[in-house]
């Protein structure tokens, strides 16, 4: 299933993004700091807003039962080998759905191999995990859970443990007919999950109107987004998580790093095709500021460094620190409301 899907979602062309980064050329050109350019700028990216990026929804449709389960289950430590790591111990729901770690510190502290990615609005992602091999959110949670590396756990010994808590017994037979099972877990996991968007960032205000909500040095980024062509790769509801790119376009970022090692294989782990190899999921780039350190190998600190190594390897440009500047001023307008949550399960 996953290796017939490639052909349709996978790679931008080449050709595409010369296109995108051949016509922003001479759109940048009118891109300076003198008041009447900067005015042309504007009106121009005024011209670009009904474009590839859409608002997050206000309101997600969900049932409210399976979400408050879910949100429980998922904060629970019960739910790995050891009783000490939960799914929130790697994405942390008041931390940008993330730890900041390198890597996650699972069960018996043993290290991960990718950086962790934010929880947050992974329902508008395509494909979990940063190689994509699980299709839904549902199939992401096996993976966790299952690996010794981080939650170290099967599911006949999840389902004997909430077995034995009287308040599980008590919800998931008020949800579900047939009560706890490895399906009914999921579900409500993934339910859960998909209750974690961020609506109402800045931008998202912009998009719907109200020309006030971000600053001029915050188009001028959004106007070097569109014409460097990040939107190329970068757009949708969630400004990425829709499709797959190689990492390392026009330059070879693993030769200048070194070290290569299997999760730096990417998507090639998944299908064995050798035009995978380094190729990844696109990450989204809603509450980008908030995530620190980024790409699956956390090799970039700050946003200011992660816009830096993406124009170098990405687009073939070596960007000056303006333009830098308005780029993170821009990403930094995609951070939206966080839900607030609660736990209801303790002890």
């Amino acid at each position: 299933m996953l290796q017939k899907s490639i052909g349709v979602h996978v790679i931008v062309p080449l050709t595409a993004i010369f296109i995108v980064i051949v016509i922003g050329s001479f759109y940048l050109s009118s891109i300076s700091n003198t008041d009447t350019e900067t005015t042309a700028a504007t009106a121009t990216f005024a011209e670009l807003i009904d474009g590839p990026i859409q608002p997050i929804p206000f309101a997600v449709t969900l049932d409210q039962r399976r979400v408050t389960l879910g949100r429980d289950l998922f904060t629970d430590p019960r739910l790995s080998g050891s009783g000490t790591i939960s799914c929130s111990t790697c994405h942390d729901l008041v931390n940008g759905g993330i730890d900041g770690l390198p890597v996650s510190v699972g069960i018996d502290e043993r290290t991960g191999f990718v950086n962790a990615p934010t929880v947050y609005n992974s329902a508008y992602n395509f494909r979990q995990f940063w190689d994509g091999r699980a299709e839904s959110l549902e199939d992401q949670i096996d993976g966790p859970v299952n690996n010794d590396f981080e939650m170290g756990s099967d599911w006949d010994t999840v389902i004997a443990t909430l077995s034995q808590h009287a308040p599980y017994l008590e919800a998931f037979g008020t949800i579900y007919p047939d009560g706890i099972t490895v399906d009914n877990i999921k579900d409500a996991i993934a339910t859960f999950q998909r209750s974690l968007v961020t609506p109402n960032s800045r931008f998202d205000q912009y998009l719907r109107g109200d020309e006030s909500a971000i600053t001029e040095a915050e188009r001028r980024g959004y106007a070097l987004f569109h014409s460097y062509g990040c939107i190329s790769c970068h757009q949708g509801i969630n400004v990425g998580g829709n499709l797959f790119q190689r990492f390392g376009i026009m330059r070879d970022y693993f030769a200048d790093r070194g070290h290569i090692t299997p999760a730096d294989l990417g998507r090639y782990n998944v299908t064995g095709r050798e035009e995978d190899r380094h190729v990844f999921k696109v990450p989204g780039l809603r509450n980008i500021a908030l995530t620190a350190p980024y790409f699956h190998d956390a090799s970039a600190a700050t946003l200011e460094d992660a816009v830096q190594t993406m124009g170098f390897y990405q687009l073939g440009l070596s960007l000056d620190d303006e333009d830098v500047a308005l780029l993170v001023a821009f990403l930094e307008t995609l951070t939206g409301e966080h839900p607030e949550l609660s736990v209801q399960f303790e002890g």
